[in-house]
């Protein structure tokens, strides 16, 4: 979620309502060629998104579900009981005025509207399959920045949109991203101008209000030479006594010199699979930065990515993580270094309360033939309970002997006697806990912007609260 939402709207429960639906458009249930031209037809598409949709959902089809990582979880997923598109087939509003009364009390509930005006250069915000609302404070615009969901990135700024489109992340690289290369709707394009420097964030803010639906939004973000932006996202989803699926992919190229950071905090409610694909391009000197904050659904499958492409790149990942009971959080995250004096760092830090399951899931390759590539890798574990539980896999392949790796991996658990020491001293047992767990990611929220330190802290009291007693 964004940095900007005061800290009750992070409570899960802030996000654990939805409305009667009052879709103009459904493609019914199942993904078929048929539901592919259904959307293709409402969505207007233009012939050669239409074919690439096509071909994805052949992709979709042939390739296996993943057997290797959380298969008892993905067995779970029923494709032909999902609502692949649904839409009210209105246009984004440009004012808030305009929002349908329903939809505006969803976000206004969420508080997006007045952190807008306070805070943000520009908001999109997506309901179901399409943005309910798009606007960019005229002051950015000016500079030529673009801010547009991604219909209208493939259509009005083809020339700048389709040479990256599916090329960070190809359309099989998994079955996942086949399924968003072939469903998506929605999501953000952005590309800001050389030498362009977005003082503000600009932010997405993704929401599913039905049940038995997949959303499948599409981000395409492309920071020109020396230019600068950082791109905020949140999203929730009232609990459904269905399974909701959420699949997401997220395209970033940073071009020399630029830099690029990505924020997300999810607050999804415990029965979505959030199976998504994040990767970045980091050319000459550039930077990609990552801050992700992974808290409800039911199963959470993300390995943000990195590839520094260009000489002295740099790609970062700083990830927390809190899994509760009928929770499994399987985060991590890749760097793939293709290039000389590249550095990559990975800070992890997850917690498991309750019969939560938090990985860490890390891949770093660093070639034979490169000189002077760097990475650090930290994964630390807090366990709240002796039934909750975390594993590490982290794989570092690294050849030649001019580079520098470090790895260190730690886990530990909340010691009785410091939380017998704070009751003591007059503190609940779970405001004891929820000091020992912020204590725990300290060091790493400092790295988040601002405003997400209340946020987190806030969020981490309401979950301590809930594991105890």
């Amino acid at each position: 979620m964004s940095t900007t939402f005061s800290a009750g709207d992070i409570d899960r429960s802030k996000g654990d309502f939805f409305f009667p639906e009052r879709n103009k458009y459904d493609a019914g249930y199942g993904l078929t060629e048929s539901t592919i031209d259904y959307i293709c037809d409402v969505k207007n598409d233009p012939d050669w998104v239409r074919d690439f949709r096509k071909r994805a959902l052949k992709v979709f089809h042939d390739k296996p579900m993943p057997t290797h990582w959380a298969t008892r979880d993905l067995e779970n997923i029923r494709f032909d009981d999902i609502r692949y598109y649904l839409s009210d087939g209105q246009k984004p509003k440009r004012s808030w005025d305009d929002v349908p009364e329903d939809v505006k009390k969803t976000f206004e509930r969420l508080g997006i509207p007045e952190q807008e005006r306070k805070f943000l250069a520009g908001v999109e915000a997506q309901y179901d399959s399409e943005a309910a609302y798009s606007n960019i404070q005229k002051a950015v615009s000016d500079q030529g920045v673009i801010f547009v969901n991604s219909s209208e990135g493939l259509k009005e700024h083809e020339e700048i949109f389709r040479p990256w489109f599916g090329k960070v992340i190809p359309t099989g690289d998994n079955k996942f991203s086949a399924l968003n290369s072939a469903a998506f709707s929605g999501g953000s394009f952005i590309y800001v101008p050389k030498g362009v420097k977005v003082k503000h964030p600009l932010q997405a803010y993704f929401r599913i209000n039905s049940e038995n639906f997949g959303q499948f939004e599409r981000t395409l973000i492309i920071v020109d030479e020396g230019a600068e932006v950082m791109y905020m996202e949140g999203c929730t989803a009232p609990k459904f006594e269905t399974s909701t699926l959420h699949s997401a992919v997220v395209e970033l190229v940073a071009m020399k010199g630029a830099k690029l950071q990505y924020v997300t905090v999810q607050n999804w409610s415990s029965n979505v699979f959030n199976l998504v694909t994040k990767r970045g391009i980091a050319h000459e000197e550039a930077e990609v930065k990552w801050i992700d904050c992974n808290i409800g659904s039911r199963l959470t499958m993300k390995y943000p990515g990195v590839i520094m492409k260009g000489r002295k790149a740099r790609g970062e990942v700083i990830s927390i993580a809190l899994a509760n009971s009928g929770q499994h959080q399987d985060t991590g995250a890749k760097m793939i270094h293709a290039a000389d004096e590249t550095t990559s760092n990975i800070v992890s830090k997850s917690i498991s309360i309750g019969e939560g399951r938090a990985t860490y899931r890390g891949q770093v390759h660093i070639p034979r033939h490169l000189k002077n590539c760097k990475n650090n890798t930290e994964c630390d574990a807090l366990l709240i309970n002796s039934s909750s539980r975390t594993d590490t896999y982290p794989a570092i392949t690294v050849r030649g002997n001019q580079h520098a790796t470090q790895h260190e991996a730690s886990v530990s658990q909340v010691s009785a006697e410091q939380i017998f020491y704070m009751q003591q001293r007059g503190l609940s047992e779970g405001q004891a806990m929820s000091l020992s767990v912020n204590g725990f990611i300290n060091d790493l929220v400092r790295e988040f912007p601002m405003e997400y330190s209340v946020e987190l802290k806030r969020l981490i009291d309401l979950e301590m609260e809930d594991s105890v007693g």
